[in-house]
């Protein structure tokens, strides 16, 4: 069955765009894309630039609707959607006072680091929910992508290649 479905994406969307979809994904971003394109034999210039692009596609839609989003799911009679909404400001102040702290700079530190629950989803979620500057915050979560994609890229390209090249 894994062979199966890894065909179907292999010869219906390609290699790059495998690891363009996977970077787009919210906890999973390019610190799974990346070693999937490694996985998949993809040089890592293609890599990373498949994964920057695919992280950062969601990021303005992030940050110009997601505090709206948040509060039609908080006031959503349907439980599914309260506990989202519930769980993504828990997870908000949870890191708020790191990104309060260092305000832009916050965003780019906690994008950068190629940890789960870390990342542009998170980051922008974050300085959208707290009323940061939409710009700032997007410039914010490029540079700490282009961190997080620098890590990763080396993580995977040198430490993984020189384990199982």
């Amino acid at each position: 069955m894994t062979e199966a479905i890894e065909q179907f994406f292999l010869e219906t969307v390609g290699r790059e765009l495998c690891v363009f979809f996977c970077s787009m994904l919210p906890i999973i971003e390019c610190r799974g894309a990346i070693p999937l394109g490694w996985g998949l034999g993809l040089p890592w210039w293609q890599t990373a630039l498949f994964s920057i692009g695919g992280n950062l596609l969601p990021v303005p839609f992030i940050l110009l609707f997601i505090r709206a989003i948040l509060r039609w799911m908080a006031g959503s009679r349907f439980k599914f959607f309260s506990g989202i909404a519930a769980w993504l400001n828990r997870k908000v102040e949870k890191h708020k006072g790191t990104i309060e702290k260092y305000s832009y700079w916050g965003i780019v530190i906690f994008v950068a680091v190629p940890l789960p629950g870390t990342g542009a989803w998170t980051g922008t979620l974050i300085a959208s929910v707290l009323g940061l500057e939409p710009k700032r915050s997007f410039l914010a979560a490029i540079l700490g992508v282009l961190g997080a994609t620098a890590i990763m890229t080396v993580l995977s390209y040198c430490g993984l290649g020189a384990i199982f090249g």
